[in-house]
Formats: C-alpha cells, sequence, structure tokens
C-alpha cells in the first residue's frame, strides 16, 4: 500500500482472491473493526447476482458465511493492526490509523 510506504510502515500484503481469510481470519477482524461489520460486504454487481441483500449479511454468522463463500465479496482495503481494523475507504483513514 502507497500510504504505507509513506509513513514509512512495515505492511504485510494479503492477497485475498488467493489467500482468502477463513472464519475464524473473519470474526478476528470484525472483533477489531471499528465500522459496522456488514460494511466487509461489498454491495456490487457480483452481490446482486447472487440475489444477495441486506437481509442476508445482517449478522455476524450471515456476513462470515457469505464471505467465506464468496470471497470476492470482501471490501477492500482492509487494514488491520494488532489491536483495529477498518475499511481503507477514504484513503485518508489508512493514514490516520497507521500514522
Amino acid at each position: 500500500m502507497r500510504i504505507a510506504e509513506e509513513l514509512g510502515v512495515d505492511v504485510d500484503v494479503v492477497l485475498y482472491i488467493k489467500e482468502p481469510p477463513d472464519a475464524e481470519t473473519l470474526r478476528e477482524i470484525i472483533a477489531k473493526l471499528e465500522d459496522p461489520p456488514t460494511d466487509l460486504v461489498r454491495r456490487d454487481s457480483k452481490f446482486k447476482k447472487l440475489e444477495l441483500t441486506d437481509d442476508d449479511v445482517e449478522t455476524v454468522d450471515q456476513i462470515v458465511d457469505v464471505l467465506v463463500k464468496h470471497k470476492q465479496l470482501l471490501q477492500r482495503p482492509l487494514v488491520v493492526t494488532a489491536d483495529r481494523a477498518i475499511i481503507g475507504r477514504p484513503k485518508q483513514r489508512v493514514a490516520e490509523l497507521l500514522g
């Protein structure tokens, strides 16, 4: 991530398509997440194609289930530290978290 480099912060980049988080990892991220957990799910054309609705991603269990089955729906970038996690949009949020 360019912002991390600019701030001189070492990061581990996880390519979520090649190495998708498992259910346990998603639950750990959600436990740290400052955003509403449902925001982890992208509401894009894939979401619509799967005929999902907001009712399908209301609870943590539902969110984890959907993201394990459909890794492409994971919102990104996702920035996780030892004790906090955020969805990195807008970019300024990443700088605030890592700065």
